[in-house]
């Protein structure tokens, strides 16, 4: 039994058996009629006891099995150096020397994270995302308050609720959205929040927090992780609100002010799927949709003082919104987003850059890479006639990677004439005046390049694993 579910058990054994000690202090009361003693007795809430039992969590987050499980994570997943230069490589020597330190600090409230530094990368769909790397020894603290928070607050998130949260997954929301669609609720409330992650509000945040957890320590620590600079070009710069994405931390802490939104949507009987930032409230009537989102907009203003991004939300056809990078239709039957099909292509385009210099077999191998993982992605999805035609488009990149490689008429003629090509049709081909894509399309190329000559790179195939995956 691992660690979080033992420490999971504990807690609602605890909180179990101090119910049921109040329910019989209650039977025991005179006659059991309920008087002004008993109401009395009665008014420490669930709520407040279960508070109670999260006093001593700066205790849990620094017991020695808890840190190392957190180096250990930390350690697996890599990642950049912060601001102080550190790399994971480095930190097994600075807990060696500094251990105690940062343990101590921990125990009394005073340990202050450093800057994070503020890296920029392009979004998807467009636009600039801001990422805020931690330092190393930041990134295992947080990794160690991950440790102990999410098993005491992530039982508590909606159902509803998927993203960044263990054994759920964007499959899942999926099928749960097509339960949806099949019911006959084909019109979604598309919302997206605008820079969610930058727009958070520290006091509504540490609000909620507070509720759940009474260890001020704890709660002093993490505000100053939200608070922390974020140093772009040599330059810190105050933060008053948000919670830089790159830190262990910030997923569980969205989900936490999310939270509110998820248990409005249930009270109100709305069907829905949160993945992040990202909410789909399914409705049977435009009408009843445009009074959904409207309801919604106010409350996150009001209540959370989030935004929604109004070009990018929208009430329509479940077939016309994508979710997840996919898309549904009105049946509950699951396609490819064109947009993601758009992105797939982009990124080949990226790896099989004429450009680059690097050796054929390293190109496919990079394309493996990148393919394997997003075939299996969207294996749920029926798309086999898209991947059949992506596989051709892909190995024509190919044929023109390698025909570009060859740079001179001369070379391309040996390459086609090796690849047993007829002297006079190769040296038609390398000496004509058409462009690498449009030479890359010919007979020569083709047959030069045939798909078993792929096969011999062990160059994946996307209908055949996703042929492999579906069974």
């Amino acid at each position: 039994m691992s660690v979080e579910r033992q420490e999971g058990t504990w807690y609602q054994l605890s909180l179990l058996e101090w119910r049921e000690g109040q329910v019989r202090h209650g039977a025991s009361s005179e006659g059991g009629t309920g008087t002004a003693a008993h109401e009395e007795s009665q008014a420490v809430t669930a709520s407040e006891q279960e508070r109670a039992l999260t006093s001593d969590l700066m205790e849990r987050i620094c017991e020695r099995e808890n840190l190392n499980r957190a180096y250990k994570r930390v350690k697996a997943n890599k990642g950049a150096p912060g601001v102080d230069g550190m790399t994971v490589k480095e930190l097994h020597g600075w807990l060696a020397k500094d251990k105690e330190e940062l343990i101590a600090s921990l125990l009394d409230g005073s340990y202050r994270p450093q800057e994070v530094r503020g890296v920029e990368i392009p979004k998807p769909g467009g636009g600039i995302r801001q990422l805020g790397i931690p330092t190393v020894v930041d990134r295992l603290v947080q990794q160690a308050i991950l440790q102990v928070l999410e098993p005491r607050l992530d039982p508590t998130f909606s159902e509803s609720s998927y993203g960044f949260r263990p054994r759920r997954s964007a499959h899942r929301a999926l099928r749960q959205g097509m339960e949806y669609v099949r019911d006959g609720r084909d019109i979604v409330v598309d919302i997206d929040l605008e820079k969610f992650f930058d727009r958070v509000n520290h006091d509504v945040l540490m609000g909620r927090l507070a509720r759940r957890v009474s260890d001020t320590r704890l709660l002093r620590i993490i505000r100053r992780f939200l608070e922390a600079g974020m140093m772009r070009n040599g330059v810190c710069v105050e933060r008053h609100e948000g919670t830089p994405q790159g830190g262990p931390l910030s997923p569980l802490l969205a989900n936490l002010l999310l939270d509110d939104l998820d248990k409005e949507l249930e009270r109100r009987g709305h069907r829905f799927c949160r993945y992040a930032d990202d909410c789909n409230i399914y409705v049977r009537t435009r009408e009843a949709g445009e009074r959904v989102m409207a309801s919604v907009a106010n409350f996150l203003e009001q209540k959370l003082r989030l935004r929604i991004n109004r070009e990018k939300s929208a009430v329509a056809l479940v077939a016309e919104r994508k979710f997840l990078g996919h898309r549904l239709f009105g049946e509950g039957r699951l396609g490819i987003a064109p947009q993601s099909l758009e992105r797939v292509k982009a990124r080949v385009r990226e790896i099989t850059g004429r450009s680059r210099g690097i050796a054929f077999g390293r190109v496919v191998h990079e394309l493996n890479e990148y393919l394997t993982g997003w075939v299996t992605y969207f294996r749920y999805a029926e798309c086999a006639t898209h991947l059949a035609n992506l596989d051709a488009w892909i190995r024509r990149k190919l044929r023109c990677v390698r025909l570009k490689q060859r740079k001179r008429p001369k070379a391309i003629g040996d390459f086609l004439r090796s690849r047993g090509v007829p002297r006079w049709r190769a040296s038609l081909l390398a000496l004509t005046g058409k462009g690498w894509w449009r030479m890359a399309r010919s007979p020569q190329a083709t047959e030069a390049m045939p798909n078993a000559w792929f096969k011999e790179y062990d160059l994946v195939s996307l209908t055949e694993r996703y042929a492999a995956l579906k069974q």
